[in-house]
């Protein structure tokens, strides 16, 4: 656990003292990290026969813990809003009233929305193509494995032990190099810091009930699966290092069905739960994949919101998945 953290904070140091050379360079490494990670997961899955034979009841418990952690968080954002909707209305409303002039947060959140906005006209397909090349990349695996073509031995993992530090090093690299992020912590609303943490807490209460009704599953085993909060290429690669292969598919189909469900359900989380909602159910991805969709669903205002929370659950996933996965 500690020595993949350091990693990760150690590129994030370099990646700011570097920033100007590495900035916009690592996205690349970064995604053939992760395909030959999920390609390698999907080599170790190929070759369980047990696993194999049990992967309908694996999608179950995967949709269950998915269905149970989105609602947790967005019953927490809709908490949230209710709380920040009702302390902001009387300021909201004498700035309807007068003529002062919009806030940098404001102007922050038009841009970046518009620019989301005008670059994926087609929001839901394009944010489709990213987790359908991965999930490619680890049936690809999986069928190798099937035909016997690869043998699968202790050297696959200890490469993916390899491919995964050098992952995290790149990961923290690009959070570090990034100018973007400080200026879009200084245009929050304060008021809404705390969406993240709602989203943690909500995700995890909710799954932690779910390991009640998967007795077979410990609740260490279920809130790290909860923890991924959508980040299916990077938490299924820590459960699988941590807890085996059968885990971490379970992992990898829960995030990305939390993803794929916040695509297609935001107007009606909008409706039923505030425009917190589909912020909360995209978890780490509401800074980019699921970005144009709140956007779009949830107003320009709260686009500042979305990359920040997408920002703050995104950095939490390797230290709680790992925190789960080592108890």
């Amino acid at each position: 656990m500690f020595t993949i953290i350091s990693i990760m904070l150690s590129g994030m140091f370099a990646g700011y003292l570097l920033r100007r050379w590495l900035f916009g360079r690592l996205g690349r490494v970064i995604t053939v990290l992760i395909w030959a990670l999920l390609f390698l997961l999907g080599l170790e899955v190929g070759s369980n026969e047990r696993i194999v034979k049990g992967l309908a009841t694996l999608g179950l418990e995967a949709l269950l813990i998915t269905l149970a952690g989105t609602l947790g968080s967005v019953m927490a954002a809709w908490g949230l809003w209710k709380l920040t909707h009702r302390q902001g209305g009387a300021t909201a409303n004498a700035r309807k009233g007068g003529a002062e002039a919009p806030t940098s947060a404001e102007e922050l959140a038009n841009e970046v929305a518009a620019t989301a906005t005008t670059q994926q006209p087609e929001p839901l397909l394009q944010a489709l193509k990213g987790s359908l090349i991965i999930v490619a990349f680890f049936i690809l695996g999986v069928a190798i494995a099937l035909t016997g073509w690869v043998t699968v031995d202790e050297r696959i993992s200890d490469f993916s032990f390899y491919a995964l530090a050098a992952l995290m090093a790149c990961v923290g690299a690009s959070i570090g190099s990034d100018p973007q992020t400080l200026k879009n912590f200084r245009a929050l609303n304060p008021r809404l810091v705390l969406l993240p943490v709602g989203t943690i807490l909500g995700t995890l209460a909710a799954t932690a009930v779910v390991s009640l009704v998967l007795s077979h599953r410990s609740l260490t085993d279920c809130l790290a699966v909860g923890s991924g909060f959508a980040y299916y290429s990077l938490s299924s690669i820590f459960i699988t290092e941590y807890r085996g292969a059968e885990l971490g598919t379970i992992a990898l189909l829960a995030n990305i069905s939390r993803e794929l469900l916040t695509l297609l359900a935001a107007p009606l989380l909008v409706r039923w739960f505030g425009p917190l909602a589909p912020i909360s159910a995209g978890g780490a991805t509401t800074m980019d994949t699921t970005l144009p969709v709140i956007a779009r669903t949830s107003g320009n205002d709260l686009v500042v919101v979305s990359i920040f929370h997408g920002f703050v659950v995104d950095f939490s996933v390797p230290f709680l998945v790992t925190l789960w996965c080592s108890l």
